[in-house]
């Protein structure tokens, strides 16, 4: 750990703080794996080695994946969790700039997540049907229920698809949608109870 306060003061050769957010930016960007052009792009803008610049991404990149990770939405959270060597000055800029762009960050950590398709919106109406090929389901009310669904993110820059679909329910099918629905709504309310 002794190389980590030094590696993140290779930031201190930045010649700006808007520097300082876009290498901390590409830090979150590539939490994984930075790209190698990445890192040497950064190395020739601070005039680093790129071995050492690799080292300063993998430093940040830990300290971001923390404070994500604590969910820490103060300064003096964040800079508990940066090297305790690392210079002064630039422990404060990192920390601010850390706390100003964790939301942010928080939320495109959220939408790219594997998830469940949302419903968006819904729609209803009870029609009776007219014709049929059995008289006795001819009069017969029913329910069209349209919603409008929103399928999960299938790539980071492209929007997901909201597909539409319509259900028919008899009133027997809906009243055991409903019953299903107010046990859904009595499990989840004694749950945010306690």
């Amino acid at each position: 750990m002794a190389s980590e306060p030094c590696a993140l003061d290779l930031l201190l050769k930045a010649s700006s703080k808007t520097q300082v957010s876009e290498v901390c930016t590409q830090a979150f960007l590539h939490r994984n794996q930075v790209p190698q052009r990445c890192v040497e792009g950064v190395a020739d803008t601070l005039g680093t080695s790129v071995g050492d610049t690799k080292q300063m991404f993998i430093v940040l990149r830990r300290v971001i994946k923390s404070v994500l990770f604590e969910g820490s939405t103060d300064v003096a959270n964040v800079k508990s969790l940066i090297p305790a060597s690392t210079n002064g000055n630039l422990k404060k800029l990192l920390s601010e700039i850390i706390v100003q762009n964790a939301p942010q960050w928080r939320s495109s950590l959220i939408q790219q997540q594997a998830s469940l398709p949302q419903l968006l919106d819904f729609d209803w109406r009870v029609d009776v049907k007219t014709s049929s090929d059995s008289l006795s389901r001819m009069a017969t009310p029913t329910c069209l229920l349209q919603m409008q669904i929103q399928e999960p993110a299938s790539d980071l820059g492209s929007l997901p698809p909201v597909n539409n679909v319509t259900v028919e329910l008899s009133k027997e099918t809906l009243d055991a949608m409903l019953d299903g629905l107010g046990a859904i709504r009595d499990q989840l309310a004694s749950v945010a109870k306690s």
